[in-house]
């Protein structure tokens, strides 16, 4: 009688977190999942960034370029061209205190056309981990009670299922909704099992200053100051102040040299000079992570005039597991199949989420139409704006990106920010047209969704002349590919369209018949 409460303690559980948290569990997972490609969603909306490797880059030119276009800076940020994104790229803090960044080329330091855009490694990255709300860490914290609840939906989800193993190869999409939805969520859900486990709880390990701040304190309870010690033996910090007097920096080249000779071979992937043009400037480098799961913090400090090795930095023990973890969450590293299987992982988490929405409906839709309650029609207006409703809104960022002219704002709003505005209204123009359409909406969502893809395709081609068969041809991957998953993304709205089309129903048997 106990280890049956206790099953169906987690069934209540099970049902009731995936049911309250089950939208913004789906928009995480969704947003990560794009997150995989960040880089070539970026290649994709900022054209002037598709360009061929350089065999070397620019350094010098580069500086003097940045010099000219941000000459009071404290500190100049480069970011180094990588196999994923061929541009270098600047950062620095603007006069009213943000940090913004500019693309130049990595063969002449010049820079490259701007688009004000967020992109994917500015918008959909960042919104997969913070929700881009940054009030007292608002959008952290509720990712990361997401993220909780995601390990509370996996472990309850194991213990209802008496035959776990057996859903594995159970697939019925000939039988009725019902049964063939649950295989669904039964599949998905198991055959996934250990990525979604290992990405949610690594994504909970990789904030966790955020999630308990008291391990600073806790830890450095003798300094005087516990956070700033934290960081700066956890992640490295090397820092001296200005001296007020000029001098020339150094040349760059021999400091590269001597950071790969000391990395083994590995590359910096991020370049920094703190007080550029002062005495005491000090030049930063970050080793590159493309070669290694880990997310590595090892850092080298020179001197910006002499060129002498000033401090070097490499992660502790256990800051080198929890920097592992993090590795293995974001995959900044090379490993294409890899890639590819994070990339269904996190559709198959996509799936299984809605597919819990779906069940939950169809089980009580009749129930509670012989009650009167309106719950179902709530939560089905809900997942359906959650599920195609933020597939709408991403594909209407992306027309935006290729619609929007250069220059663009409207009432003191720039662009990057007039693209996240069409990609929230276009979520709650599909949120509020689910509440108000029903279930009829899934197939008018699903032929939004098929005729956005292709507008998105078409964009492509006429206002860059990138397209696919040029893009193929010239070898150009990742501009090809995204075209390339906008057009899947058509055909398969463009099937569901077509199955979902009125007077159109599926036996248990699996034939196909008109409604009379």
């Amino acid at each position: 009688m106990m280890h049956r409460s206790f099953r169906e303690s987690m069934r209540w559980l099970h049902t009731w977190a995936g049911l309250v948290l089950g939208a913004l569990l789906l928009a995480i997972f969704w947003t990560g999942t794009l997150s995989v490609f960040d880089k070539e969603i970026d290649r994709w909306m900022m054209p002037a960034t598709r360009l061929a490797p350089a065999d070397t880059v620019a350094l010098e030119p580069a500086l003097a370029t940045a010099r000219r276009i941000a000459p009071d800076a404290p500190n100049l940020r480069f970011m180094l061209p990588s196999e994923r994104a061929a541009q270098l790229r600047l950062f620095y803090t603007d006069a009213a205190g943000e940090l913004v960044f500019r693309d130049l080329d990595p063969r002449t330091g010049r820079p490259l056309a701007t688009l004000d855009t967020l992109a994917g490694s500015g918008f959909f990255f960042p919104f997969h981990y913070s929700l881009h709300l940054k009030w007292n860490d608002l959008g952290y914290w509720l990712v990361g009670l997401a993220g909780m609840a995601m390990l509370a939906l996996l472990v309850s989800g194991v213990v209802i299922h008496r035959k776990l193993i057996g859903e594995f190869f159970v697939f019925r999409p000939r039988k009725r909704l019902q049964r063939a939805n649950l295989d669904l969520h039964n599949l998905t859900g198991v055959l996934a099992l250990p990525f979604h486990f290992v990405v949610t709880l690594s994504g909970l390990i990789i904030f966790f200053n955020i999630y308990f701040p008291q391990a600073a304190t806790l830890a450095y309870s003798e300094a005087s100051a516990p956070n700033a010690t934290f960081v700066e033996e956890g992640f490295g910090r090397y820092r001296r102040p200005a001296s007020g007097e000029s001098a020339e920096l150094a040349p760059l080249g021999p400091m590269l040299a001597r950071a790969r000779a000391a990395w083994g071979g590995d590359g910096p992937g991020q370049l920094r000079i703190w007080h550029p043009g002062d005495a005491n400037a000090y030049v930063e480098l970050r080793r590159s992570t493309s070669r290694m799961v880990r997310m590595n913090r090892d850092q080298l400090y020179f001197d910006g005039v002499s060129g002498e090795l000033l401090h070097r930095f490499e992660a502790a023990p256990l800051m080198r597991a929890q920097r592992f973890i993090a590795g293995m969450h974001f995959i900044q590293f090379d490993h294409w199949p890899l890639r590819w299987l994070y990339f269904l992982g996190g559709l198959s988490g996509c799936v299984m989420i809605a597919t819990g929405f779906i069940f939950w409906l169809e089980a009580r839709r009749r129930r509670h139409a012989r009650q009167g309650r309106s719950g179902v029609r709530l939560v089905e207006g809900l997942t359906i704006g959650s599920v195609t409703g933020i597939m709408i809104a991403t594909l209407a960022f992306f027309v935006a990106n290729r619609l929007l002219p250069s220059e663009a704002t409207v009432a003191g709003v720039e662009r990057a920010a007039l693209e996240v505005w069409v990609f929230l209204l276009a979520w709650l123009a599909a949120l509020i047209q689910a509440a108000w359409r029903g279930g009829r909406a899934w197939r008018e969502q699903s032929l939004a969704i098929a005729g956005l893809a292709l507008l998105a395709v078409a964009l492509n081609a006429v206002t860059t002349g990138d397209h696919l068969l040029r893009t193929l041809a010239a070898g150009d991957g990742a501009v090809a590919g995204i075209d390339l998953m906008l057009l899947t993304a058509a055909a398969l709205a463009a099937w569901m369209t077509r199955r979902l089309r009125p007077g159109r129903r599926v036996t248990t048997a699996g034939r196909e018949q008109r409604r009379g």
